[in-house]
């Protein structure tokens, strides 16, 4: 059987699988809670199962082990800051949000503040962040099949696309939250499973001596010790130094206020089910991204990665890929087709499931924020509430597949570090503003998030990532094409200055306010955040 064939059956039943998995689920409940938060059903083991699948992209899987092979110790900073990201959703969201939210993270802003502004503009930032992280997810799928089918044609490429969107609707239409769960769910074992089979193979191939493995990547790679120490890619001047620190906050503080991530933790019955859930996450996560180190420095030690390489040219994320087939035999090898297929197969079934997760979260928020409350002011029935929630579904797929098509050429790692960066500006300050500090309004909720969302936007338009960046290679590292220069912001993360901007913003709509009812219903929702008392499920307690 030819490596093509074989991929292809092994995409056919991820698909199979996770189609059948949706049609199980839409059968076991009806209802708004059903559909939106899965019947608050999943015990903290699966909810931490499914936000490992949820979080673990193809940006994670493929981007991470890519950066690691080409740039080391610097590309292992991802891995770092992705885990470290979690303590604070531990720390200062989880438990809080589970009892003080219901079904949305605008719901959580809304207790205490005025419906329709607050509602408006925590849609418009959930719908924004999940269509950039959309876009990334949609084109590596793209590139990612192409590629393994040996085909560069892009008419192959648009069908791929609108086939992944197609399926990420049906996921979201028909199974709703339970079954995007039980493909979340699924998909995080597969991957744990595909990527610990090729760690140890890869470990076997020196001995299971980590020493060997680092030394050979490093002399692999023609680098040498710069390879396996700090600022090989951004320690070149001072604003790339600058500009690490810019996305390390970015990736730290935006899982958080992420709205796919947040939305998970309305699955589990109690608030003490949320704190297990984000542990076993920590646990998963924590594993995976250890994993990435083998991962990476493998594929610098066994694969060339070169500026021409297969591997530099994809930007690193086919280094897993080609990694997998390497430990599997080599190229035309059995071994090495099946493991190929295996990775490739696992990478798709990662990134099905991510976009249904943030197709459900961005289609809930229209549907529960947008039009029950704010256009029906909260009279409407549950059974036109998840109607209208299927309607967006489609609407945001076909956005998505829309501008997933002409954006494939675009900087995958750019799409998914701009939701972070917007997800860390415009929402984590409103949520850590609203349970922490009794002034908070409505005002300065809306001013929060609009001044993050457009100062993140505006600021990375205006940066090297769109216009005027050139590689040593003499190619264009932007989306603009070279001779086209607008830049005058000189980060590549706007992380740096937006988040900051996003608290200001909240401080400043605050204190120019004069909104006592916020004030007064401060402590009835402190005593909710914190005890669970009024919330859904609280009966559980």
């Amino acid at each position: 059987m030819s490596t093509q064939t074989l991929t292809t059956v092994l995409f056919v039943a991820v698909v199979a699988l996770t189609v059948g998995i949706t049609i199980w689920a839409s059968r076991q409940g009806s209802g708004a809670a059903n559909y939106y938060a899965g019947g608050r059903s999943f015990s903290g083991f699966q909810n931490g199962l499914a936000i490992g699948g949820d979080y673990m992209s193809a940006a994670s899987f493929l981007g991470i082990s890519g950066a690691i092979a080409l740039y080391g110790y610097d590309g292992f900073l991802y891995s770092i800051g992705f885990l470290v990201a979690w303590l604070v959703a531990l720390l200062l969201v989880a438990e809080l949000l589970r009892n003080s939210g219901r079904y949305t993270m605008a719901d959580q802003l809304a207790y205490r503040m005025r419906q329709r502004p607050v509602r408006t503009a925590a849609a418009t930032s959930t719908v924004v962040v999940s269509i950039f992280y959309l876009l990334a997810q949609m084109v590596g799928a793209g590139s990612l099949v192409a590629l393994l089918l040996d085909v560069d044609d892009a008419a192959v490429k648009n069908l791929v696309i609108v086939a992944v969107g197609l399926l990420m609707v049906f996921y979201v239409t028909v199974g709703g939250m339970r079954g995007t769960t039980w493909v979340q769910i699924v998909k995080a074992v597969l991957l744990m499973t595909g990527t610990l089979l090729i760690t140890v193979l890869v470990l076997a191939e020196f001995g299971f001596n980590l020493s060997e493995l680092l030394g050979a990547a490093a002399q692999n790679t023609g680098k040498g010790d710069a390879f396996l120490q700090p600022g090989l890619r951004y320690g070149g001047s001072l604003t790339s130094q600058i500009d690490f620190i810019s996305l390390g906050l970015a990736l730290v503080l935006g899982t958080a206020g992420l709205p796919h991530i947040l939305i998970r933790f309305y699955t589990v019955p109690t608030a003490q089910d949320a704190r297990k859930s984000v542990l076993w996450a920590i646990a998963l996560i924590g594993t995976f991204y250890l994993m990435t180190l083998a991962l990476g420095f493998g594929a610098a030690a066994l694969l060339d990665t070169g500026p021409e390489s297969q591997t530099a040219v994809s930007g690193g994320n086919l280094a897993s890929p080609l990694l997998a087939e390497a430990v599997g035999g080599g190229a035309g090898s059995t071994g090495g087709a099946v493991l190929l297929a295996l990775i490739s197969a696992v990478a798709f079934a990662t990134i099905l499931a991510v976009v249904a997760g943030l197709t459900l979260a961005s289609a809930s928020s229209v549907a529960h924020d947008l039009y029950a409350s704010v256009f029906k002011h909260g009279q409407a029935s549950e059974r036109d509430e998840v109607r209208v929630a299927k309607l967006a579904a489609f609407v945001i797929g076909g956005v998505a597949i829309a501008l997933a098509i002409p954006a494939q050429s675009l900087n995958i790692a750019f799409l998914v570090a701009l939701a972070f960066a917007v997800a860390a500006s415009a929402n984590l300050p409103s949520i850590i503003y609203n349970l922490f500090w009794r002034r908070f309004n409505t005002r300065g909720a809306t001013w929060s998030i609009y001044g993050g969302l457009l100062s993140s936007i505006t600021l990375v338009f205006f940066s090297p990532v769109v216009s005027g960046k050139v590689l040593p290679t003499g190619a264009t590292g932007s989306l603009f094409p070279l001779g086209v220069d607008f830049s005058w912001f000189p980060l590549e993360n706007p992380g740096l200055v937006s988040i900051p901007l996003g608290f200001f913003f909240g401080w400043l709509g605050t204190v120019t306010s004069r909104d006592q009812e916020a004030i007064d219903k401060y402590d009835e929702l402190e005593v909710r955040a914190l005890t669970g008392a009024g919330s859904e499920g609280a009966v559980a307690h």
